[in-house]
């Protein structure tokens, strides 16, 4: 709602008397909001917006609908965060899809045009975005874009709407064996690969394990984890019998990622932190 003043002059003679300052208040026809489905982002994230517009006045032909992707400012240069993903558009009158609006962009602005709003009527444009290497991705990330509803017999209105950057570990694991081939009763090695691409450690606290049944069976086995012998029982667990290896709970543990930018580019860049889970046996 806008508010507006008004105040009266008297004057008689030389004398000069002003009135009490009147106020008064427009209810605005045109309300907007722009909300993420998700708002959470990762790398190479896709986040869906919904713009809603409500108008609660007379009919609104061809308004321009305006999205700065997160648009913000580097040093002397605008790094654009998310990138729209072309033909995602779904645009609604009532709750009734419509034809897609015209859609634009200039780098920077992602622009949605000829957008017709009934009398009390309600438009929503619900789109795709996806991240990219310029959005901030450490423990303090966050995207903040702006939508901007502007056209003949409004005045431009805008809604904002902030996304933060997912603060937890992220893991993968991989898994690899040598020699290949191995000989009947010779010796296998298998190397597991922890990644974390998240920007939460993994510490004793959250029991992470790793569990693999081992067939064909190994004996003998030596166990090191990122290059420090472990001990059965202490540190591990296997039966001999079925083949059965675990981890205890909250023996792996692992670093936070790496997320760096570019002090020159912007662009940030993601360094996994990483372990190693060496077994190592003869097959049975």
């Amino acid at each position: 709602m806008a508010q507006f003043t008004n105040q009266a002059q008297l004057t008689y003679g030389d004398v000069v008397t002003n009135s009490n300052i009147a106020v008064g208040e427009i209810l605005e026809a045109l309300t907007i909001s722009k909300t993420a489905i998700v708002d959470t982002y990762g790398q190479n994230d896709s986040v869906t917006y919904i713009i809603n517009i409500v108008n609660s006045g007379v009919a609104l032909n061809n308004l321009s609908v305006s999205d700065d992707l997160g648009t913000y400012r580097f040093g002397d240069t605008a790094l654009v965060p998310l990138d729209y993903v072309e033909g995602s558009v779904k645009y609604f009158v009532n709750g009734a899809l419509q034809s897609p609006p015209s859609v634009s962009s200039s780098g920077t602005v992602l622009v949605f045009s000829g957008i017709d709003i009934p009398t009390s009527s309600n438009v929503a444009i619900v789109y795709e975005a996806t991240t990219n290497e310029y959005a901030p991705l450490g423990p303090d990330g966050s995207i903040t874009n702006t939508v901007t509803a502007s056209g003949s017999g409004i005045t431009p209105i805008e809604a904002s709407e902030t996304i933060t950057a997912i603060n937890a570990p992220l893991l993968t694991i991989t898994k690899s064996i040598s020699p290949v081939p191995v000989s009947p009763n010779g010796v296998v090695t298998y190397t597991f690969v922890i990644e974390n691409r998240g920007n939460v450690e993994i510490t004793a606290e959250d029991n992470a394990q790793i569990t693999d049944l081992f067939n064909p069976i190994l004996s003998n086995i030596n166990v090191t984890y990122n290059g420090v012998a472990w001990t059965e029982g202490e540190n591990y667990t296997y039966d001999e019998a079925t083949g059965q290896f675990a981890t205890v709970p909250g023996q792996v543990v692992i670093g936070a990622a790496s997320y760096v930018q570019d002090p020159t580019t912007g662009i940030w860049t993601l360094t996994p932190a990483t372990s190693t889970l060496v077994v190592t046996g003869n097959i049975g």
